[in-house]
Protein backbone atom coordinates (compact mmCIF):
# COMPACT_ATOMS: atom_id res chain seq x y z
CA UNK A 1 0.00 0.00 0.00
CA UNK A 2 1.90 3.42 -1.05
CA UNK A 3 2.17 5.82 1.76
CA UNK A 4 1.08 9.39 2.05
CA UNK A 5 3.50 11.97 2.47
CA UNK A 6 2.88 15.35 4.37
CA UNK A 7 5.39 18.09 3.13
CA UNK A 8 4.49 21.00 5.14
CA UNK A 9 5.92 24.53 6.76
CA UNK A 10 4.42 27.97 7.84
CA UNK A 11 6.05 30.99 8.94
CA UNK A 12 4.40 31.60 12.72
CA UNK A 13 5.48 33.10 15.85
CA UNK A 14 6.57 29.99 18.35
CA UNK A 15 7.73 31.71 21.29
CA UNK A 16 7.04 28.04 23.37
CA UNK A 17 8.63 25.79 20.32
CA UNK A 18 10.87 24.31 23.34
CA UNK A 19 7.38 23.04 25.24
CA UNK A 20 5.71 21.74 21.71
CA UNK A 21 8.94 19.77 20.49
CA UNK A 22 8.30 16.51 22.59
CA UNK A 23 3.87 17.18 22.34
CA UNK A 24 4.66 17.05 18.48
CA UNK A 25 7.20 13.78 18.90
CA UNK A 26 4.49 12.18 20.84
CA UNK A 27 1.54 12.79 18.15
CA UNK A 28 3.61 11.46 15.21
CA UNK A 29 4.76 8.23 17.30
CA UNK A 30 1.19 7.55 18.35
CA UNK A 31 0.19 7.71 14.83
CA UNK A 32 3.45 5.86 13.38
CA UNK A 33 4.77 8.85 11.50
CA UNK A 34 7.96 8.58 10.44
CA UNK A 35 9.82 11.64 8.86
CA UNK A 36 11.28 14.92 10.12
CA UNK A 37 9.78 18.31 11.66
CA UNK A 38 11.10 20.91 12.98
CA UNK A 39 10.48 23.66 15.21
CA UNK A 40 11.51 26.78 15.75
CA UNK A 41 10.86 30.52 17.42
CA UNK A 42 9.89 31.53 13.64
CA UNK A 43 7.61 28.23 12.72
CA UNK A 44 7.15 24.85 11.50
CA UNK A 45 8.95 22.82 8.61
CA UNK A 46 9.42 19.37 7.60
CA UNK A 47 8.11 15.95 6.12
CA UNK A 48 6.35 13.63 7.55
CA UNK A 49 5.09 10.08 6.07
CA UNK A 50 2.61 7.32 7.33
CA UNK A 51 -0.54 5.65 6.15
CA UNK A 52 -3.64 8.33 4.60
CA UNK A 53 -5.74 7.67 7.86
CA UNK A 54 -2.58 8.74 9.85
CA UNK A 55 -1.47 11.71 8.27
CA UNK A 56 -5.48 13.15 8.14
CA UNK A 57 -5.06 12.48 11.95
CA UNK A 58 -2.21 14.36 12.21
CA UNK A 59 -3.19 17.41 9.66
CA UNK A 60 -6.45 17.91 12.20
CA UNK A 61 -4.70 17.33 15.49
CA UNK A 62 -1.67 20.09 14.58
CA UNK A 63 -4.40 22.95 15.49
CA UNK A 64 -5.93 21.21 18.22
CA UNK A 65 -5.59 22.21 22.17
CA UNK A 66 -2.63 19.85 22.92
CA UNK A 67 -0.67 21.37 20.22
CA UNK A 68 -0.53 25.00 17.98
CA UNK A 69 -4.26 25.43 19.38
CA UNK A 70 -5.30 27.19 15.91
CA UNK A 71 -2.27 29.21 14.92
CA UNK A 72 -0.93 26.96 12.18
CA UNK A 73 -3.63 28.53 10.46
CA UNK A 74 -2.19 29.51 7.03
CA UNK A 75 -0.02 26.13 7.00
CA UNK A 76 1.11 25.37 3.61
CA UNK A 77 0.89 21.85 2.99
CA UNK A 78 1.93 19.58 -0.14
CA UNK A 79 0.56 15.77 -0.48
CA UNK A 80 2.28 12.84 -2.22
CA UNK A 81 2.67 9.11 -2.42
CA UNK A 82 5.99 6.63 -1.98
CA UNK A 83 5.69 3.18 -2.99
CA UNK A 84 8.35 2.41 -0.24
CA UNK A 85 8.78 4.07 3.09
CA UNK A 86 10.60 7.49 2.23
CA UNK A 87 12.00 7.87 5.99
CA UNK A 88 13.46 5.57 8.54
CA UNK A 89 12.39 7.09 11.63
CA UNK A 90 10.72 9.94 13.38
CA UNK A 91 12.74 13.01 14.59
CA UNK A 92 11.36 16.28 15.90
CA UNK A 93 14.12 18.76 16.43
CA UNK A 94 14.27 22.25 18.11
CA UNK A 95 16.06 24.51 15.81
CA UNK A 96 17.37 28.28 15.57
CA UNK A 97 15.43 28.53 12.02
CA UNK A 98 13.30 26.36 9.88
CA UNK A 99 15.42 27.16 6.83
CA UNK A 100 19.02 27.79 8.02
CA UNK A 101 19.54 31.32 6.72
CA UNK A 102 20.97 33.72 8.94
CA UNK A 103 20.23 32.87 12.73
CA UNK A 104 16.56 34.26 12.33
CA UNK A 105 17.83 38.12 11.59
CA UNK A 106 15.45 37.87 8.43
CA UNK A 107 11.83 37.96 9.35
CA UNK A 108 9.66 36.01 7.34
CA UNK A 109 6.53 37.37 9.01
CA UNK A 110 6.88 40.69 7.77
CA UNK A 111 6.19 41.31 3.87
CA UNK A 112 8.02 38.94 1.57
CA UNK A 113 6.56 39.12 -1.76
CA UNK A 114 3.60 38.83 -3.82
CA UNK A 115 2.22 35.42 -3.95
CA UNK A 116 1.35 33.60 -7.42
CA UNK A 117 -0.63 31.18 -8.28
CA UNK A 118 0.63 28.26 -10.15
CA UNK A 119 -2.21 28.59 -12.89
CA UNK A 120 -0.20 32.20 -13.46
CA UNK A 121 2.97 31.67 -13.11
CA UNK A 122 3.38 30.57 -16.52
CA UNK A 123 1.98 34.13 -17.83
CA UNK A 124 4.58 35.89 -14.43
CA UNK A 125 7.36 34.14 -16.64
CA UNK A 126 6.29 35.83 -20.09
CA UNK A 127 5.96 38.77 -18.94
CA UNK A 128 8.89 41.34 -20.06
CA UNK A 129 11.57 42.04 -17.89
CA UNK A 130 10.87 39.42 -15.05
CA UNK A 131 13.64 37.73 -14.05
CA UNK A 132 13.06 34.42 -12.12
CA UNK A 133 15.52 32.74 -9.80
CA UNK A 134 15.94 29.79 -8.54
CA UNK A 135 16.45 29.89 -4.98
CA UNK A 136 17.47 25.99 -4.28
CA UNK A 137 21.09 24.85 -4.09
CA UNK A 138 22.76 24.41 -6.98
CA UNK A 139 22.69 20.18 -7.04
CA UNK A 140 19.18 20.71 -6.75
CA UNK A 141 19.14 23.11 -9.58
CA UNK A 142 21.10 20.70 -11.66
CA UNK A 143 18.49 17.98 -11.70
CA UNK A 144 15.73 19.95 -13.05
CA UNK A 145 14.28 24.10 -12.85
CA UNK A 146 12.08 26.26 -14.67
CA UNK A 147 13.32 27.13 -18.73
CA UNK A 148 15.59 30.16 -18.60
CA UNK A 149 15.45 30.66 -14.52
CA UNK A 150 18.97 32.35 -13.44
CA UNK A 151 20.87 29.33 -11.13
CA UNK A 152 22.78 31.54 -8.29
CA UNK A 153 25.13 28.60 -7.79
CA UNK A 154 23.95 28.08 -4.29
CA UNK A 155 26.06 25.90 -2.11
CA UNK A 156 24.10 26.39 0.74
CA UNK A 157 20.88 28.73 1.21
CA UNK A 158 22.67 31.19 3.08
CA UNK A 159 24.67 31.92 0.27
CA UNK A 160 21.80 33.54 -1.23
CA UNK A 161 22.64 36.92 0.97
CA UNK A 162 25.78 37.31 -1.27
CA UNK A 163 23.93 36.81 -4.56
CA UNK A 164 21.12 39.36 -3.80
CA UNK A 165 24.53 42.07 -3.79
CA UNK A 166 24.18 41.52 -7.93
CA UNK A 167 20.58 42.02 -7.94
CA UNK A 168 19.28 45.18 -9.62
CA UNK A 169 16.84 46.69 -6.32
CA UNK A 170 14.58 47.94 -9.55
CA UNK A 171 13.96 44.72 -11.06
CA UNK A 172 11.08 42.09 -11.02
CA UNK A 173 12.09 38.98 -9.67
CA UNK A 174 10.49 35.34 -9.52
CA UNK A 175 11.67 33.58 -6.88
CA UNK A 176 11.13 29.90 -6.26
CA UNK A 177 11.98 26.88 -4.18
CA UNK A 178 10.75 22.92 -3.92
CA UNK A 179 7.66 23.67 -1.55
CA UNK A 180 7.79 27.40 -0.78
CA UNK A 181 9.88 28.07 2.26
CA UNK A 182 13.24 29.14 0.58
CA UNK A 183 11.29 31.93 -1.43
CA UNK A 184 9.44 33.47 1.35
CA UNK A 185 12.98 33.34 3.23
CA UNK A 186 14.57 35.02 0.26
CA UNK A 187 11.75 37.38 -0.60
CA UNK A 188 11.70 38.39 2.84
CA UNK A 189 15.30 39.20 2.97
CA UNK A 190 15.33 41.12 -0.40
CA UNK A 191 12.30 43.16 1.00
CA UNK A 192 14.52 44.49 3.86
CA UNK A 193 17.13 45.55 1.48
CA UNK A 194 15.06 47.59 -0.49
CA UNK A 195 13.79 45.11 -3.64
CA UNK A 196 9.95 45.86 -3.98
CA UNK A 197 9.09 43.82 -6.90
CA UNK A 198 9.49 40.51 -5.92
CA UNK A 199 6.99 37.93 -6.72
CA UNK A 200 7.11 34.03 -5.20
CA UNK A 201 5.80 30.72 -6.72
CA UNK A 202 2.79 29.62 -4.45
CA UNK A 203 3.47 26.45 -3.01
CA UNK A 204 6.49 26.11 -4.80
CA UNK A 205 7.82 24.00 -7.39
CA UNK A 206 5.76 20.47 -5.53
CA UNK A 207 2.65 22.58 -6.43
CA UNK A 208 3.23 23.82 -9.68
CA UNK A 209 4.09 20.14 -10.76
CA UNK A 210 0.57 19.07 -9.12
CA UNK A 211 -1.51 21.85 -10.71
CA UNK A 212 -0.25 22.50 -14.01
CA UNK A 213 -1.26 19.90 -16.98
CA UNK A 214 2.75 18.51 -18.45
CA UNK A 215 1.81 19.46 -21.99
CA UNK A 216 1.56 23.46 -20.55
CA UNK A 217 4.57 23.06 -17.85
CA UNK A 218 7.43 24.76 -18.35
CA UNK A 219 9.37 23.04 -15.78
CA UNK A 220 12.01 20.98 -17.12
CA UNK A 221 13.90 17.68 -15.10
CA UNK A 222 12.90 16.80 -12.11
CA UNK A 223 12.35 17.62 -8.77
CA UNK A 224 14.81 17.06 -6.10
CA UNK A 225 13.06 15.99 -2.77
CA UNK A 226 14.72 15.34 0.91
CA UNK A 227 13.60 11.93 1.24
CA UNK A 228 14.04 8.75 0.05
CA UNK A 229 12.04 9.07 -3.24
CA UNK A 230 14.90 11.66 -4.51
CA UNK A 231 13.00 13.39 -7.37
CA UNK A 232 9.68 14.14 -8.29
CA UNK A 233 8.47 14.57 -11.92
CA UNK A 234 4.73 15.91 -13.02
CA UNK A 235 2.02 14.94 -10.85
CA UNK A 236 4.14 14.48 -8.23
CA UNK A 237 5.39 10.90 -9.74
CA UNK A 238 8.25 9.42 -8.61
CA UNK A 239 10.88 9.77 -10.36
CA UNK A 240 13.99 7.64 -8.54
CA UNK A 241 15.52 6.82 -11.48
CA UNK A 242 17.68 10.32 -12.17
CA UNK A 243 19.24 11.14 -8.95
CA UNK A 244 21.56 14.37 -9.15
CA UNK A 245 25.18 13.91 -9.80
CA UNK A 246 26.25 15.64 -6.50
CA UNK A 247 24.77 13.36 -4.59
CA UNK A 248 26.11 9.88 -6.54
Amino acid sequence: MPHTVAALYQFVALPDAATLAPALERVCRRLDLTGTLLLAREGINGTVAGSAEAIDAFLAALNGPDLFDGRLDRLERKLSTAEAPPFARMKVKLKPEIVTFDGGATDPSAWVGTYVAPEAWNALLDRPGVVAVDTRNRFEVALGTFAGAVDPGLTRFGDFRDFAETLDPAAELALFCTGGIRGEKAGAYLAACGFARVHLLKGGILKYLEAVPEAESRWTGDCFVFDGRIALGPALAERPDHPPEALR
